[in-house]
């Protein structure tokens, strides 16, 4: 009985490690959903660093801008097999890129109230799927 017993319980342990390794496999196979995020989270650290520094030039910020807006553009292909509420979040950010690059804010105080739309909707998203 004790050796069933100690059997099912390595078999169910190998099972579960089995499991663990492939789940680690797969997301190593596909380096674009995190690739994706760090990209934004680059591009948003580069304005935020403008802000607090005060070197809110309007070219630069139209290149971080622009930058944002092409990783968020990447969301959609890099997460493919995500469930329609991610990809609604997906496009709210990219509408909220979109705006701000409409309008490109002029000084710090007008970019650090253009991203706030930006913050909202990446914060909606990672607070429900990070």
């Amino acid at each position: 009985m004790r050796a069933a017993l100690l059997f099912l319980l390595g078999l169910a342990i190998g099972i579960i490690g089995t499991v663990f390794a492939m789940n680690a496999l797969r997301e190593r196979s596909n380096p674009m959903p995190r690739a994706v995020m760090a990209t934004l989270g680059f591009h948003r650290h580069q304005l935020q660093q403008a802000i607090k520094g005060q070197h809110c030039d309007v070219a630069d910020n139209l290149n971080q801008l622009r930058h944002l807006a092409f990783a968020a553009d990447d969301i959609p292909a890099a997460f493919p097999d995500v469930p329609q509420p991610f990809l609604d979040h997906a496009k709210r950010l990219n509408t909220a890129v979109q705006n701000v690059l409409s309008t490109p804010p002029a000084d710090c105080p007008a970019l650090a109230a253009a991203l706030k739309p930006l913050d909202a909707a990446c914060e909606e998203c990672h607070r429900q799927y990070r």
